[in-house]
């Protein structure tokens, strides 16, 4: 190849960060669209290595996300568009279903006055039938004790983590001790807390995804559960990967992910799930600390059944999520310590 030849093909390749992208193989051409398409490839494929406590290694993607309260942490790109997509779309789905259904109901019971008369056995069979796939969504009334620690929880999901908060620093030190007892704290912001799983040396720029009540959920965590803490923390159990989930990173995506399932934001949850987890509320109020150590503990779990590494973090969230869901819906679970899966807590 001769060297003008060389230095136009040279000024025709795009840089994209440390990796340079030669023109489209499909056009040759360098248009915007397709600069946009390999860029993003090259993103998904630039990583950072640092060591995980206990010699694990994993590794994070960079990218340059919203400062949403409501961003998960873990997911990133169009994946992150397209799981929003899907929640909106079953939200709109169950939404429509309700109005069919509760249609349905209302003409039921017209037919079986009008037509089969008010205690007719076959009316009474149709409002069965129907109201069956309706009960505990669209009637539904919370007792006193359900709205009084819905709205204090919900309360507590509107806190952002703020570090200049004492509140907050401390819960945080509070954090350190339990991860590193022994060790003298290093500051607020140090390369340590990395060994923990958070992405850079401040903390408090990885609560974007779940706010102040993540951090407590961890706290919570440690000092309820610390048998069951420590081997999260250390990924004591199983053969693990060589690229590790950040134990504190994904901590923050299961409680962002309990409350996407329970319908936490919404005034009174319409999922089966939320239905269900009101009703355990009510029985202990720290139920959702309570079930936030459960699924992390699922979570774990998922991780080594699948052999998962980073890149497969939210398919695995995504199975918890499944699993969990089909838990909260036997009929013998009325706590927390009822679901199969508490089992796997140790203290």
């Amino acid at each position: 190849m001769s060297s003008s030849s060389a230095a136009s093909t040279s000024s025709r390749n795009l840089v994209l960060g440390s990796v340079a992208v030669a023109d489209c193989d499909w056009c040759g051409c360098c248009s915007p669209l397709c600069a946009r398409i390999m860029s993003s490839a090259a993103r998904l494929r630039r990583r950072v290595h640092h060591s995980d406590v206990g010699g694990k290694k994993f590794e994070r993607v960079l990218s340059s996300g919203s400062d949403g309260l409501s961003e998960p942490l873990l997911a990133g790109g169009d994946d992150e568009y397209f799981e929003d997509w899907k929640e909106k779309k079953r939200r709109e789905e169950h939404e429509w279903s309700q109005i069919f259904t509760r249609l349905l109901a209302q003409w039921s019971q017209w037919l079986s006055i009008v037509l089969l008369g008010s205690g007719s056995l076959l009316g009474d069979m149709i409002n069965r039938v129907l109201y069956r796939r309706d009960e505990g969504i669209v009637h539904i009334d919370l007792t006193p004790v359900q709205e009084e620690r819905l709205h204090k929880l919900q309360k507590r999901l509107q806190v952002a983590f703020d570090g200049s908060n004492p509140k907050h620093a401390e819960a945080l030190v509070a954090l350190w001790h339990e991860a590193f007892p022994g060790r003298l704290f290093d500051g607020l912001i140090t390369e340590k807390w990395k060994e923990m799983g958070w992405q850079g040396t401040d903390p408090s720029t990885d609560f974007r995804g779940g706010g102040f009540i993540s951090l407590e959920n961890l706290l919570f965590l440690a000092q309820r559960y610390p048998r069951s803490f420590s081997k999260l923390l250390h990924k004591e159990e199983g053969q693990r990967s060589e690229w590790e989930y950040p134990f504190a990173v994904a901590g923050i995506n299961v409680s962002f992910m309990l409350i996407q399932m329970l319908d936490l934001r919404s005034e009174k949850p319409s999922s089966l799930s939320g239905l269900k987890f009101v009703k355990i509320l009510a029985e202990d109020e720290q139920a959702f600390d309570v079930l936030y150590c459960v699924a992390f503990e699922m979570m774990d779990a998922q991780w080594l059944a699948m052999r998962a590494s980073y890149m497969e973090f939210n398919a695995v969230l995504s199975a918890t999520r499944s699993q969990l869901e089909r838990e909260l819906s036997l009929d013998d679970v009325y706590r927390v310590q009822d679901l199969p899966a508490y089992t796997l807590l140790c203290r």
